[in-house]
């Protein structure tokens, strides 16, 4: 069932394509704004033939990997914390539900002015960008643990990081990873953005000089990319959570 509801998607998407590339053949569509997606195709096999694809696509991967791996860490690190003591709680749930709500890309020039034109720039901009929803659910999953299960490991003596190793963190898990996949879309998102305004070389640098010299099937290519970059990432972030949650009946037999 799963192996045709695989096939199904893929014949869908691979319809689309054609539906468009008949539209293109034809005139229906402009072909200044949107070429045929063989040309953009064909892009792609130029600049990965020439090596012009790898460095800034090594770039890209980069800086989202490492932004919402530090993301990852801090926001399970600060959802334990803030879901585990009252005091940790009240000191930061003010200063985050202030940052929260605040874009991303409006952090981008004060993070220049202070870290320069640097992938350290970007990196911390993802990190502030993507934390929000790992963060937010490594709060409601440490604090939906069962009172009993705690007050029994305080019995059996227990030490605090002994119950949030074996209790708190699997039972937390499934909220972490949720908010893992939707940190990792919006990470590469960041990124992009953050390329385009610091001029980093990456795909969201390709993508802006494609657009100011109006290519619009290299800037076509570069979306393509991003979108089967975005769709391997989170294929295997979804066969870590099911590596990971194994243990659980739905997770293991999806």
């Amino acid at each position: 069932m799963k192996a045709a509801w695989l096939a199904a998607s893929v014949a869908f998407a691979a319809a689309l394509v054609a539906l468009w590339q008949v539209a293109a053949d034809h005139g229906l569509v402009s072909r200044v704004f949107f070429p045929a997606p063989s040309r953009a195709f064909d892009f792609l096999g130029e600049w990965a033939a020439s090596g012009e694809l790898w460095g800034p696509l090594a770039g890209t991967i980069w800086r989202t990997l490492a932004g919402w791996l530090g993301a990852t860490l801090l926001g399970v690190a600060l959802g334990a914390a803030i879901a585990s003591s009252a005091v940790t709680r009240d000191l930061f749930e003010p200063t985050v539900e202030f940052l929260r709500p605040m874009p991303s890309s409006a952090m981008i020039p004060p993070a220049i002015l202070l870290l320069g034109l640097t992938d350290g720039m970007v990196v911390a901009v993802v990190v502030f960008g993507s934390i929000w929803p790992i963060l937010l659910g490594a709060i409601h999953g440490f604090r939906s643990v069962e009172p009993r299960l705690m007050e029994l490991a305080r019995t059996l003596r227990m030490g605090r990081m002994h119950r949030l190793a074996s209790i708190a963190l699997p039972n937390a898990l499934p909220e972490i990873f949720a908010g893992m996949r939707v940190s990792l879309a919006i990470a590469l998102i960041i990124t992009v953005v953050a390329e385009m305004l610091s001029s980093r070389p990456g795909l969201g640098q390709m993508i802006l000089f494609a657009a100011r010299n109006f290519r619009s099937a290299e800037i076509f290519a570069g979306v393509f990319l991003l979108g089967a970059l975005g769709y391997f990432f989170n294929a295997v972030l979804e066969r870590a959570e099911r590596h990971f949650l194994r243990w659980r009946p739905a997770v293991g037999n999806g």
